[in-house]
């Protein structure tokens, strides 16, 4: 009877630890561009669709002082989106409440404020518990082992490759459109 129940909690902590591993894109996925997220509109987006393109993934906030990046970003694809850039950003209030509003007053917010044109999504959360599984899969070392750790603000920035590898992160305060972004697009870009 001992052995039987002590076989039966060895099973469920296997199954747990596989669904663990699973939920950090280890099992399966692997690349950013393997999940399914939300947009702004509520539609499911299968982030597939962005293979062969490069794709630059932000974490978002109408109410930072970092904001004003969103110009930067919409520079950047109306520069590059020709050429095969893609532009995700995903809203989160994990910083400062930063990031209050409802999907459709962030939308509302970023066109009338900024002219975001480029993809945006449903908010999520970016760090903590509850973090989405795209971000697990951005921060953890078993999946991202060069550029991992947590996210540090509102706009954060990872570089994705057209084969979908993440291949740059770039701090908050690092600015859309510095050198050391647009160098690192361009280089992705003129890989075909």
């Amino acid at each position: 009877m001992r052995i039987a129940l002590l076989l039966g909690l060895l099973a469920v902590i296997a199954s747990t630890a596989a669904f663990a591993k699973d939920k950090v894109g280890e099992g399966s996925a692997k690349s950013p561009l393997d999940f399914k997220m939300k947009s702004l509109t509520g539609k499911e987006v299968d982030l597939s669709k962005y293979k062969g393109k490069v794709v630059l993934i932000v974490n978002t906030a109408s109410q930072c002082g970092l904001t004003p990046q969103y110009e930067g970003l919409e520079a950047l694809h109306d520069k590059y989106g020709k050429d095969g850039l893609a532009i995700l950003g995903f809203p989160s209030n994990d910083f400062g409440a930063q990031e209050a509003g409802t999907d459709v007053e962030i939308a509302n917010f970023c066109k009338e404020n900024y002219g975001v044109k480029f993809d945006m999504f449903s908010k999520i959360p970016v760090k903590g518990a509850q973090k989405s599984e795209l971000y697990q899969f951005l921060t953890s070392k078993e999946t991202n082992p060069k550029y991992a750790g947590e996210i540090s603000w509102n706009f954060e920035k990872f570089l994705v490759n057209r084969d979908g590898q993440i291949v740059a992160r770039f701090k908050p305060p690092v600015k859309p459109q510095s050198p050391e972004v647009t160098k690192a697009i361009e280089a992705e870009l003129a890989k075909k």
